[in-house]
């Protein structure tokens, strides 16, 4: 039996971001940090969404721009340019989104599969849309971000197991 009393521990929460004028969501459970924008040191022969990595407490961390992920157009970054760092697939990385808004419970009976956006939107990386107070907001597959031939060639690039020595 079903009960239509839903407590808020069924509710899926989502840390919401903005991107390119549009209202992105992110399972919670996926984040690890959210960082203010700071340099990230450049890798050879990585994709070209793939910004650099950064030191996190001793940690190498891959830092995608969110925008040439989804072939939008880079934008200047500044105060509001943040780096959310999420566990893919078992590893950390960091994604720069323009915006971080706030912590939003959905409803997963409320998410809506996503339509075939045409040329606006690569659809496979949502994996549905939600509305939540009259705001339309995309749910983004963090595990669909990085394609595994991608991962590899990073995982060959960065060191594994050493601790980064932390620039001053």
């Amino acid at each position: 039996m079903h009960d239509t009393n839903q407590s808020v521990a069924d509710h899926l929460q989502q840390l919401t971001f903005s991107l390119a004028d549009e209202e992105y969501g992110v399972d919670i459970l996926s984040v690890r940090e959210i960082r203010g924008w700071s340099r990230v040191t450049r890798i050879p022969q990585t994709p070209s969404y793939v910004l650099g990595v950064l030191n996190l407490r001793g940690s190498v961390v891959p830092v995608m721009d969110l925008r040439l992920r989804f072939g939008l157009e880079r934008e200047a970054y500044d105060d509001t340019t943040v780096t959310i760092i999420v566990a893919i697939a078992e590893r950390l990385f960091g994604i720069v989104v323009d915006s971080v808004s706030d912590v939003l419970d959905v409803d997963p009976a409320a998410i809506k599969p996503v339509p075939d956006m045409g040329l606006v939107v690569d659809t496979r990386y949502l994996k549905g849309l939600a509305t939540h107070n009259e705001r339309m907001l995309m749910l983004l597959d963090v595990h669909k971000l990085m394609r595994p031939e991608d991962v590899e060639s990073l995982e060959a690039a960065l060191p594994h197991d050493r601790q980064v020595e932390v620039a001053a």
